[in-house]
């Protein structure tokens, strides 16, 4: 079985030294699936196991695992280089439908002027004729400019230079779109914005639960949830998926209140601060293109010249006109009405797609406006509530593992380590023959 992925990520941000507890709360993962996936990485890695004396878990992986499992996996290699091949694939459909546009206003002016040269051949003179040949030719390429490779220019849109470069300040540059993908965009937009929801989701609970050193009250833990409204009593059933996931235990108070222990959660590596983490879960709204608006503008605007130009296309069609030229005016006749198709499609694809959007955008903000409820719930707690959690607050502990604590690690040799250890044993030997009395 292949390592998984998350946890590789997990491992490396963690420092390479880590526990089943450590991973599960970065990656949001359940606690025997982290537990799973770290011994398969550590066999295909050449990690090691560090046992404490208390029989906890930590493992330690080399710097290079991922070399060392790429050379070692073939089908991880062709995973990778399929990602690549597939990363161009999707880039060229996404600029295919910008090509596509463009190629259908080509025809459609170049059929007109065709037609239109023709027309007016029948009337006037051979000189006149081909004035007027000439001046359709000028009126074609009036549409589209000289520059032609102007709409490929990923810079082409100079209003948004300024905000390509501020971007550049953030974390992770923003890359500028091209015009034909702008056009992708603008038909079907960029992708869910909370498609790493649930990834996100489980790292905030699992965080909120380190940070209250693994015992918390399910108040705490509901601004991160979907929570349905329920009638009667306030059951907390929503926190049995948390308990599944993370190994947790329920703690019931004097008075009958429940409290929640994951003593998994409690184990770390090292020593670490409580982490920064939101008041709520908050989806982000749908946006309707990542494009700017400029190439938002130009794109429709060329989506209304098709469907014009495709209009009056078929107005000089009439009177089988097509079958005196031949040539390409016969085989714009023949693909007219898909032509006049994607222009009215690619303007009515994006219109109904707004609509939509601002739909799932109204629940998208009632989720938020539900999750952020709780958390002002929580920010306010009742004398109830604050008992409660103080309760919780029993339970809650840190287990630090260190070097020190070590009993046992595959990196050396067992009796090296038990000679290393000799004096240790010698000093519990002694302290257990003097409690004994002997």
């Amino acid at each position: 079985m292949a390592p998984n992925p998350t946890i590789m990520q997990a491992v490396e941000r963690l420092g390479y030294r880590v526990t089943v507890g450590d991973v599960a709360t970065q990656a949001g993962l359940n606690i025997d699936f982290a537990q799973q996936g770290l011994l398969t990485l550590a066999s295909d890695a050449g990690g090691h196991l560090q046992v404490a004396e208390t029989g906890d878990v930590v493992y330690q992986f080399p710097k290079n695992f991922r070399t060392i499992i790429r050379n070692k996996f073939l089908r991880l290699r062709l995973k990778e280089w399929w990602e690549k091949v597939w990363g161009i694939l999707f880039y060229l459909i996404r600029i295919s439908f910008g090509t596509i546009l463009i190629l259908s206003i080509a025809l459609i002016f170049v059929a007109i002027a065709i037609i239109l040269a023709s027309l007016n051949s029948n009337n006037d003179s051979d000189n006149s004729s081909s004035s007027h040949h000439s001046g359709g030719g000028g009126g074609f390429f009036f549409w589209f400019g000289p520059d032609w490779f102007w709409f490929f220019d990923p810079g082409y849109d100079r209003r948004y230079q300024q905000q390509r470069y501020e971007s550049s300040a953030l974390p992770e540059e923003r890359r500028q779109m091209n015009f034909l993908e702008a056009v992708f965009s603008f038909l079907f937009g960029d992708g869910n914005p909370n498609a790493d929801l649930e990834e996100r989701r489980w790292h905030d609970i699992a965080t909120v639960i380190r940070n209250n050193q693994g015992a918390v009250a399910a108040e705490q833990i509901a601004p991160y949830l979907e929570i349905e409204p329920r009638s009667g009593k306030d059951y907390d059933d929503y926190m049995l998926p948390v308990l599944a996931r993370f190994n947790g235990l329920p703690e019931v108070s004097p008075v009958g209140d429940i409290v929640y222990h994951f003593p998994e959660l409690q184990t770390t590596a090292e020593e670490r601060n409580s982490q920064p983490v939101p008041f709520y879960l908050q989806e982000k709204p749908w946006r309707f293109s990542e494009a700017g608006s400029g190439q938002l503008i130009m794109a429709s605007a060329l989506g209304a010249v098709n469907i014009v130009g495709a209009l009056v296309l078929g107005s000089l069609l009439k009177g089988g006109i097509a079958a005196e030229l031949g040539g390409l005016v016969a085989f714009v006749n023949s693909i007219y009405w898909i032509l006049l198709g994607y222009g009215v499609a690619f303007l009515s694809v994006p219109l109904v797609r707004y609509f939509w959007i601002q739909f799932r955008n109204s629940r998208v903000e009632a989720r938020n406006q539900k999750r952020k409820q709780q958390a002002i719930a929580l920010h306010k707690a009742n004398p109830a509530l604050q008992k409660k959690i103080a309760y919780a607050s029993q339970f809650a502990a840190q287990k630090v593992i260190g070097r020190d604590d070590l009993a046992y690690t595959t990196e050396t040799d067992l009796i090296e380590q038990q000679i290393e250890q000799s004096d240790k044993i010698d000093a519990e030997w002694r302290r257990r023959l003097d409690e004994s009395g002997y």
